[in-house]
């Protein structure tokens, strides 16, 4: 067993409001000097820069998570993280054809890019990211476990896109963790592992609310196994 820093909430140049220069190769450099094991990237209702991020985490050998931010149509922020990049992607598809066609405002939310593999920048997503989809709370949360992945409602203690705010109440549902951007004891009642993430947009936020889980060993299979072992009091 070992103590490993994890960062599951992170974004790259193609969410809206992102840092255009902000590439997925730049996250996951910045994440190793911050001394982050475990990475997750999570764009805004898109999976287009995960195939750039899993070169990147290779490189540099950091472990991915393969993740999605969904809005769902109470306008609630959804962590969806997948081991492998396939189901991720296939998943992003299904989000995609549940968001409806918006053009992007570049003044408002600024442009919204896709890195290749080598790290170049390759496209621009016309369609607005920053809206929500057509997706239930529930639906989404329902989905993403039966197709294996983490399903964590986002910064639960938000003013706005959480759960609490938008809901009003936590649904009981077998939740992955949720996120919070505050621990405070009254999360940790709720009976799920806790997790802070850091929800970086552009490079000085990168770490910023990383967190530190017990792991069996240094892989996406461990803290897979990690959360599961402590949701709902197993």
């Amino acid at each position: 067993m070992g103590l490993y820093r994890i960062d599951l909430h992170n974004h790259s140049s193609l969410s809206p409001c992102a840092e255009d220069d902000f590439s997925p190769f730049l996250l996951a450099i910045e994440a190793k000097e911050k001394g982050i094991d475990i990475l997750g990237l999570s764009d805004h209702n898109s999976t287009d820069n995960l195939k750039a991020f899993a070169e990147a985490c290779k490189i540099v050998d950091l472990i991915p998570f393969f993740g999605i931010e969904v809005t769902t149509i109470e306008e609630v922020h959804v962590l969806v993280s997948f081991q492998h990049i396939a189901p991720a992607l296939a998943f992003g598809s299904w989000v995609n054809d549940h968001l409806p066609y918006y053009p992007n405002n570049e003044k408002l939310f600024g442009r919204q890019l896709i890195y290749d593999e080598e790290g170049n920048q390759t496209a621009e997503v016309e369609r607005m990211l920053a809206t929500a989809t057509t997706l239930g709370f529930e639906e989404v949360i329902d989905k993403a476990l039966r197709e294996g992945a983490l399903a964590i409602p986002a910064h639960i203690d938000r003013g706005s896109n959480s759960v609490l705010s938008n809901l009003g109440f936590l649904p009981e549902l077998p939740y992955s963790a949720i996120e919070v951007v505050t621990p405070r004891s009254e999360f940790e009642e709720l009976g799920y592992p806790v997790l802070t993430g850091s929800d970086a947009h552009r490079f000085e936020e990168v770490g910023i609310r990383s967190c530190v889980i017990e792991l069996s060993d240094r892989s996406a299979k461990a803290l897979i196994a990690a959360l599961n072992g402590r949701r709902c009091g197993e």
